[in-house]
């Protein structure tokens, strides 16, 4: 059963209710752009500038209704423990929760789609993992991580040229004693703007996307639990703190029986 509890949120003033219990559809594609223009043309990082925009809605209340208090917007982490599979992690508290997304969670930002998490099991049945030290140093774990995301996103289309780069690995041992693993990697999906022209001046390959992927591993129960962050890398300098936050509350745990 899992639980989720608000965490990291300021207990001496009020703030705005939380509405990830009821995922809403994301904003049209030119909706989205008209906003990221307007924070581009302002410098203002998108979280803040939506913290504004609640901020101005609640200040504009306060002269019509005198007893409500002022709250100041702030930017926090809900937590979600699974008790059934054992597992912990904290996530931005605006990001909505997707079912039927193929992964055991799934959370997303609602404006920046590309930008989400996952966590991923290995079959209780299947693995007999001791320690997250099963899959190598750090170094090899890295190459699986990065050979299971080319697999994944491998591509029948013509045309298609996929650039990868593994940027990081690492290990850490948790307040809770526990041995994890780090990942981090570049993907880059480039594709010819006319795969069917016959020269190959006609075929000019367009970046489709460049991503930032960065893994947690570790093991309990006998099976490999990763967290998977993804963000675009236009994103990522923003939301660098905040998904490092993520990484480092990610916690695996015995399951009772």
């Amino acid at each position: 059963m899992a639980i989720i509890l608000d965490s990291l949120l300021p207990l001496s003033r009020p703030t705005l209710p939380a509405r990830l219990s009821t995922p809403f559809p994301p904003p049209a594609s030119c909706l989205c752009t008209r906003r990221k223009q307007s924070f581009q043309a302002f410098s203002i990082p998108r979280r803040n500038a939506m913290a504004l925009i609640l901020s101005t809605y609640i200040f504009s209340e306060v002269g019509l209704h005198d007893n409500i208090a002022f709250a100041e917007p702030s930017v926090g982490f809900r937590e979600y423990i699974d008790t059934f599979d054992g597992y912990s992690l904290k996530y931005p508290q605006n990001w909505i929760q997707v079912r039927g997304a193929g992964a055991d969670i799934f959370f997303r930002d609602p404006y920046v789609l590309d930008e989400n998490l996952s966590v991923e099991l290995s079959s209780p049945s299947s693995s007999r993992y001791k320690t997250v030290e099963d899959l190598g140093p750090p170094e090899e774990a890295g190459k699986k991580v990065l050979k299971q995301y080319l697999t994944e996103f491998m591509s029948t289309r013509l045309g298609v040229r996929r650039e990868s780069n593994i940027l990081s690995t690492s290990s850490r041992v948790a307040d809770d004693g526990k041995l994890y693993y780090e990942v981090e990697v570049n993907i880059k999906s480039y594709a010819n703007t006319n795969e069917l022209a016959v020269m190959p001046q006609d075929r000019v390959p367009r970046l489709e996307w460049n991503r930032r992927y960065l893994s947690v591993l570790g093991v309990e129960n006998n099976r490999l639990y990763e967290l998977r962050l993804q963000t675009p890398e236009s994103v990522f300098v923003e939301e660098e703190n905040d998904l490092r936050q993520v990484m480092d509350s990610f916690r695996v745990n015995k399951v009772a029986g």
